[in-house]
């Protein structure tokens, strides 16, 4: 199972059977509860995850008490990497927001296979671009959308395509994914009812307008 979690991730997948056996076998599972904390900001780091199952965040915390969610990992999604390359400290926390599950794998072994096989690097090379087009879109997210229109693209892209889903995170965690308090997520969440956009009971949620949503979200 691992080796074929490690092979479907975009860092991995140039590996050849023999690599990725070897790297499943200096690898192991790991089984998450809620708010599992798999490390913490400024943590020294030797080892990166592949997400199995579930979700993880990766929060900063502030003076305030406040928290923002920076990034969301699911299943699929390789994350902890940075450390690997700049030889510093974790730049987030780690926590599991449901029951979840990841592939733990050690620094020094994907240090040996780069070493051994430098063109490997451009796995790596991809992953960053692919992650800095992410920042990149989230800034201009923060620059150009408002709260309301933040909300509805947050909201379309945890409903993983389906018109009826549960809210994988709290409205606290969904807040600060956002970047905005927590009331005037509500007040957005209470007008996309109000338009017949949305149906909403606790963490169930209904879409009954997505096409309102796609393009409040724009």
């Amino acid at each position: 199972m691992v080796a074929e979690v490690l092979a479907k991730t975009e860092m991995f997948e140039p590996l050849t059977d023999d690599e990725l056996t070897q790297l499943s076998a200096a690898s192991r599972l790991r089984d998450l509860r809620r708010n599992d904390v798999l490390f913490h900001e400024h943590d020294d780091a030797d080892e990166l995850f592949v997400v199995t199952r579930g979700r993880v965040a990766m929060t900063r915390g502030f003076i305030d008490g406040r928290e923002s969610v920076m990034a969301l990992m699911e299943a699929g999604d390789l994350f902890g990497e940075m450390p690997l390359f700049d030889g510093q400290t974790r730049s987030t926390d780690g926590r599991a927001l449901e029951p979840s599950g990841v592939v733990v794998v050690p620094y020094q072994p994907v240090r040996d296979l780069y070493s051994a096989r430098p063109e490997l690097l451009w796995s790596v090379v991809r992953l960053l671009s692919t992650r800095l087009r992410v920042i990149n879109e989230a800034l201009a997210d923060s620059m150009f959308l408002d709260v309301a229109g933040r909300t509805a693209k947050r909201l379309l892209e945890l409903s993983g395509g389906q018109d009826a889903f549960q809210l994988p995170v709290t409205q606290e965690e969904l807040a600060s994914m956002v970047g905005a308090s927590r009331e005037r997520v509500n007040k957005a969440l209470a007008q996309f009812a109000r338009l017949g956009w949305l149906e909403q009971h606790e963490r169930r949620y209904r879409i009954l307008d997505r096409e309102a949503l796609v393009v409040r979200s724009r």
